[in-house]
């Protein structure tokens, strides 16, 4: 069940502001890079089709899937916004530039979502040394 939250999240989240340039106007996943966005939305949605199937090997990958695929979106948000006026030869100009734009707070629940997902698979294993049902030929004496 908390699986199938942080994918419902994880989709909700693809829509939520992650960068504002120049403060004009906001940028989700999908102005940023619509293929890969699209790609981040479909393993949500088979994360959600295998949390009502109950498959657990597939929630399992599609949620750590999708934790890998937002932490890669991040570093290459952050990768682009600190080279994106690296062709102005003045250093200031670049700065200046670079600072004007904003993270938004659409990245936390980008990042909640497989979070939670993650949690979620990572709650729901069978320990290891749990308590066991007793034995019923032990109970009776026979071994």
């Amino acid at each position: 069940m908390l699986s199938f939250a942080g994918f419902v999240i994880l989709i909700a989240a693809t829509y939520c502001p992650i960068l504002r340039p120049f403060h004009l106007y906001n940028l989700n996943v999908y102005d940023g890079n619509k293929p890969y966005g699209i790609v981040i939305l479909l393993v949500a949605v088979i994360g959600i089709l295998g949390s009502f199937f109950n498959e657990q090997r597939l929630i399992k990958s599609t949620a750590w899937t999708s934790l890998v695929l937002v932490a890669l979106f991040f570093v290459l948000a952050f990768l682009k916004v600190h080279t994106s006026f690296s062709f102005i030869p003045f250093h200031s100009i670049d700065a200046f530039l670079t600072r004007q734009i904003k993270f938004k707070w659409g990245w936390f629940p980008l990042f909640a979502g497989p979070v939670l997902a993650v949690i979620g698979v990572l709650s729901s294993r069978k320990p290891v040394f749990g308590n066991a049902a007793p034995n019923p030929d032990m109970a009776n004496g026979n071994i």
